[in-house]
């Protein structure tokens, strides 16, 4: 640990061949000690620049326009974030983690969750709209990233699948289970949760994704917010019970 310091001081790009090599021990013997490069420097308490982790958010959500996250390079994620390879991977030790802490950050999942928490007792003629506005606030200053992110949890490639079962599978679950205990309650129209699920999100979605490209093409814009509640307001009255 005491070479491995005396390197990363002066190279915090150092591999773990070249810690290995100047410690003077064989990676077998390395990784005997530490499972990889991420848990040594946490070891040794590395820490990033205070504003890096934001940084390598904002910079992977630029560079996951236009790439998708298999092809993402950690060397220019970093490059692009002005931080060391080894800050990246201290902050985020892999793909998983990065793209968890993008759902966290930019998606809906995590303000749901915390209103479902505070508020989960209101009924749904009251609670669906406020829960509709805040996923529509949380979303409508990222559309870009928003698109990315449909597309990449879509891919169902390992890393999304692992990131987005700790993040939106746990919001999904949540509202499904408020929906359905409302619909046993005779207060919501009986169909499958997610179902129901869908038909609330979908036109939300619809909206904030093709309001970019409707004002591109000049047509004038939705007063967003009272829409989006009217839109809360259709699925409650399509929700009614028979």
């Amino acid at each position: 640990m005491t070479e491995a310091m005396t390197l990363l001081s002066r190279d915090d790009e150092a591999s773990v061949d070249e810690i290995a090599h100047a410690a003077g021990v064989s990676r077998t013997t390395f990784y005997r000690a530490f499972p990889s490069r991420a848990a040594l420097l946490a070891q040794l308490k590395l820490e990033p620049e205070p504003d890096a982790r934001q940084r390598l958010l904002e910079t992977a959500a630029a560079l996951l326009q236009r790439q998708t996250l298999t092809r993402l390079s950690m060397d220019e994620l970093a490059a692009g974030a002005g931080v060391s390879r080894a800050s990246v991977y201290r902050l985020f030790p892999g793909k998983a983690a990065l793209f968890r802490e993008l759902l966290v950050v930019f998606s809906p999942f995590e303000p749901i969750m915390r209103l479902l928490d505070e508020q989960g007792d209101r009924l749904p003629e009251e609670l669906i709209p406020v829960i509709v506005v805040t996923a529509y606030r949380a979303v409508a200053p990222h559309a870009g990233i928003a698109r990315t992110l449909i597309v990449e949890v879509t891919s169902l490639s390992e890393e999304t699948r692992q990131a987005f079962a700790q993040t939106g599978m746990q919001a999904i679950a949540r509202l499904g289970s408020y929906v359905q205990t409302h619909m046993d309650a005779g207060r919501l129209r009986r169909m499958p949760p997610l179902l129901a699920l869908q038909a609330l999100i979908g036109p939300v979605m619809m909206l904030v994704l093709s309001t970019p490209v409707l004002h591109d093409a000049g047509v004038p814009p939705t007063d967003a917010e009272p829409a989006v509640r009217q839109l809360a307001q259709l699925w409650l009255k399509g929700m009614s019970p028979l």
